[in-house]
């Protein structure tokens, strides 16, 4: 009469007993590493504009169209006071030629962006554009800001310059 007991009158196991565990959950949880991609997706996009030359000068405006920006471009930069850096780092204009040979490993091909402030004097630009011809560069670039119609020039942002020419020899 015994209705939980097993067939041998009471020693065997109870069939109601659960004997498998749980098994491991073994998927991954995908929305932490969505946020963390979207954190970093958002770092980046604020960091990258801060990440171009960073010698500040006002450009001349053009009509020209914008140009696709390479890696990691050679800057020569030439402020208002006519004082000149080579990327970031000043340089005079002795200095500029041997500068841009030990960065280039005498490599004259590479093309060289030359970024004159507005309100420099041409004579300067021009002295600069001439040492590094007469150095063997054969790519001189001016960089300008880019005008949005006729006459108005466009918000002042890195990502706008142009090429307004290059210089072969």
């Amino acid at each position: 009469m015994a209705l939980g007991m097993g067939a041998a009158g009471g020693g065997g196991r109870r069939s109601g007993r659960r004997t498998r565990r749980k098994a491991a959950l073994s998927e991954i949880n995908v929305t932490p590493m969505v946020d963390v991609m979207l954190v970093l997706l958002i770092i980046f996009m604020i960091s990258a504009p801060l990440l171009n030359s960073g010698v500040k000068v006002d450009l001349p405006k053009t009509e020209a169209a914008a140009l696709k920006e390479d890696t990691d471009p050679l800057t020569v930069s030439i402020k208002a006071d006519g004082s000149m850096y080579v990327k970031e780092d000043q340089v005079s204009y002795a200095q500029l030629t041997p500068r841009l040979l030990a960065m280039t490993g005498n490599d004259t091909s590479k093309p060289v962006y030359v970024r004159g402030d507005g309100a420099a004097t041409w004579d300067t630009v021009a002295k600069v554009m001439g040492k590094l011809s007469s150095a063997g560069f054969v790519h001189l670039n001016l960089v300008t800001d880019t005008m949005a119609g006729k006459g108005t020039p466009a918000a002042a942002a890195s990502s706008s310059s142009s090429v307004v020419g290059a210089a072969s020899q």
